[in-house]
């Protein structure tokens, strides 16, 4: 059969990757495809010719990436541009044209998704999206195919690299946040601008895309509740330590009785769990299904090559479906168009969780009875308290609790009472906590 032509758009770390892996991994992936696939044209601002193997395969090059899409001898094309626009744009003209999509763009996903597979529907052709959340690890293909006979219960990840290097290294080595910041920028890990990694944004696109694919409802960045880790101190990451607890930075998806929980945001974890361990650049999801349990993917969550080897499973698993009734095939978000659900997403303030609290406290008696006193009438339980003995000379000393699990409401309302006590310096520290069981 003649080799099946895609078209590649972008030829930065990903791009580049994925020219590396059907180059070299060539014949293996034909044998997996039933067909070759080959890049015949691609389109690049710019981009490093030395560094990218197998580049002289390629047919055509160009900076235009409408010609590309627009070439009637591509079948596939490959977007990995990123952003919103232009990658927008042209993934639309290429379902107009009847070509289907490989991506790894989450932004766009999470934001323009609902779109975009509405139009690839009414043309019939595929978009495909693996590596827009994890990187390497196969975890939409995981929930959409390999657990399809489960009612997923919830998902929980640590699904941004950079957050959880900078967690790690205050752990490891008693760093402060923006000593290990400053060396994940100059390690590559973190963008000159590292607000998408450090605040969560990225996160909450990749959650956004789990939770549609997990529970069947349509994709809405706008309702996933993003919380960044800026704020971790280094004496959090101790205290949580002494607690039995590490501090992940966490995107979590949950059906409940009420609606669908959408929210990441710092965790505390027991160190005991696998995920808890998940130190470095590493991702890890776990997910819970009704019939098979608990299962945790690991591995990178981004990079040229591990990125590029979902990309090109994408590629493959496209062509092996090319002969296959549009009806049939496997549907975008796991459930058929027709079927998808209405189930609110909850707001933050109607999720149930326990809590870490921090604050400083006037050194005299009464005080924690006051404190107890407001947690108690709002229907808080302690489950564990850490009082510290006060600076010399020091007339406030920190004091921690670790909460049962109540609704955020009312601990939004207690923390608000509780810092407009005189006995309160400054303001109460707050991480949720999640049992993962």
């Amino acid at each position: 059969m003649a080799p099946i032509k895609t078209g590649l758009l972008g030829l930065g770390t990903v791009g580049g990757g994925a020219v590396t892996v059907l180059s070299r991994n060539a014949s293996e992936i034909a044998r997996r495809a039933g067909r070759e696939i080959v890049i015949s044209h691609a389109a690049a601002k710019e981009y490093d010719a030395d560094a990218i193997h197998g580049l002289e395969r390629i047919d055509r090059i160009t900076d235009d990436g409408f010609a590309v899409v627009n070439d009637p001898e591509v079948e596939i094309i490959i977007e990995l541009i990123g952003g919103y626009s232009p990658a927008k744009e042209l993934v639309l003209r290429a379902i107009e044209n009847k070509k289907h999509v490989v991506t790894a763009n989450k932004a766009l996903i999470a934001t323009h998704g609902n779109e975009i597979f509405a139009a690839a529907q009414e043309n019939g052709v595929i978009v495909a999206f693996e590596a827009a959340v994890a990187g390497g690890i196969p975890i939409i293909k995981a929930i959409r195919e390999g657990l399809v006979a489960n009612r997923i219960q919830w998902a929980a990840g640590i699904i941004n690299g950079t957050g959880n290097f900078i967690l790690t290294e205050m752990r490891d080595k008693n760093r402060d946040f923006a000593d290990v910041l400053r060396e994940a920028q100059e390690l590559g890990y973190a963008e000159a601008d590292p607000t998408f990694d450090v605040e969560g944004i990225d996160a909450a696109h990749k959650l956004t895309i789990m939770g549609s694919i997990a529970f069947g409802i349509p994709l809405q960045l706008e309702k996933t509740y993003t919380e960044g880790i800026g704020k971790i101190e280094q004496q959090d990451v101790v205290y949580a330590d002494e607690l039995g607890y590490r501090i992940k930075h966490l995107g979590i998806t949950r059906h409940t009785g009420e609606g669908i929980e959408l929210r990441v945001h710092p965790t505390l974890i027991p160190a005991r769990r696998l995920i808890a361990n998940v130190d470095g650049v590493m991702n890890a999801v776990l997910v819970q299904g009704d019939a098979v349990g608990p299962t945790l993917y690991y591995g990178a969550g981004a990079g040229s090559l591990p990125t590029a080897s979902a990309v090109v499973a994408d590629v493959i698993d496209v062509v092996r479906a090319l002969t296959t009734d549009p009806e049939n095939r496997v549907p975008h978000l796991a459930f058929q168009p027709d079927a998808m659900s209405d189930v609110p997403v909850l707001d933050m303030e109607d999720v149930h969780t326990a809590y870490y609290l921090r604050m400083q406290v006037v050194d005299q008696p009464g005080v924690l009875a006051k404190v107890t006193a407001i947690l108690a009438k709002l229907g808080i339980s302690i489950k564990a308290l850490i009082q510290k003995e006060p600076l010399a000379g020091a007339n406030h000393v920190p004091v921690i609790f670790l909460t049962q699990r109540v609704i955020e409401r009312n601990m939004n309302t207690a923390i608000e009472q509780i810092e407009a006590l005189d006995s309160i310096n400054g303001g109460v520290r707050r991480i949720r906590v999640e049992s993962l069981d």
